[in-house]
Parts: structure tokens; sequence; C-alpha cells
């Protein structure tokens, strides 16, 4: 069987929006990477940026389960001595509400070229207002 390799004006490209109120971080994380990365297509192909646009909203009404909103914690290195900067999951969805969803999305994405091109693909907004209503978004239910 020959992988079908489709050209990029031949992609016929999707807007989809989910809403993440009230629904576990893990399975709208997991559903947005796979539409991203362009699995529910027969024209899959892992090389190439094949997926669709996803648009989140309420991203900050998103939950976790157990004891996760204190215990799960979100590191990054500012790059001076000592920089380790440490924020669990209730205080980095009050500082920065898309933050969360965004980085577990962006781990379950290839890392590299591909990865970073298919995250532009990604919009995710705190409300429940995106500006992306021209382009009328088909609900996806997770």
């Amino acid at each position: 069987m020959k992988t079908l390799f489709v050209k990029d004006y031949e992609q016929k490209r999707d807007w989809y929006v989910i809403d993440a109120a009230g629904k576990p971080l893990g399975r709208v994380a997991a559903k947005a990477a796979s539409v991203l990365r362009g699995k529910n297509k027969a024209t899959y192909t892992p090389n190439q940026n094949m997926g669709d646009y996803v648009v989140i909203i309420n991203a900050d009404k998103v939950i976790v389960t157990g004891n996760k909103t204190d215990d799960m914690l979100y590191r990054h290195h500012t790059g001076f001595i000592g920089g380790l900067r440490e924020y669990s999951f209730a205080k980095l969805i009050e500082k920065k509400p898309t933050e969360p969803l965004t980085r577990t999305i962006n781990g379950m994405l290839p890392n590299g070229r591909l990865g970073r091109k298919l995250m532009d693909n990604l919009k995710v907004y705190a409300g429940s207002d995106y500006p992306q209503k021209a382009q009328n978004p088909k609900p996806l239910e997770v």
C-alpha cells in the first residue's frame, strides 16, 4: 500500500470549537491533539500537517480530578541561577487561565518543526467569546 501525500492546496481544513467547561483536562487535550494532528481524516500522514483548526473556549473552567489542583506542578526556568519557578494548577489557572491546557496539548504533539507548526492551528480562550466565529466552527464533543 502506498502512502498518500496530499498537497497543501488540495487539503480541506475545517474549524472545530470545543467547550472545555466542566470537562477533564486530559480528555479535552487528547481530543484537541488528535484533531490538530489530523488523525480524524482518511488522508492522515504522520509527517505532514494534515490537521484542522481547533478553538477551545472556557479554558479557565476545565477540571482536574482528585488532589491535582494542589499536587500537580508546572515548572519553568528563567535562565538565571536559581531561576526554577513552580506553580500549582490552581495558581497557574488563576494567573494564566489558558496555560495548563496549552501546555498539555503541546506535550501530546510531536517535538520539532511539525509540532510547532501544529500549535499555530490551536486557539485557546479563557471565556466563551472568541473571534473566529466567521469561520463557522463545528462543535466537537469530548
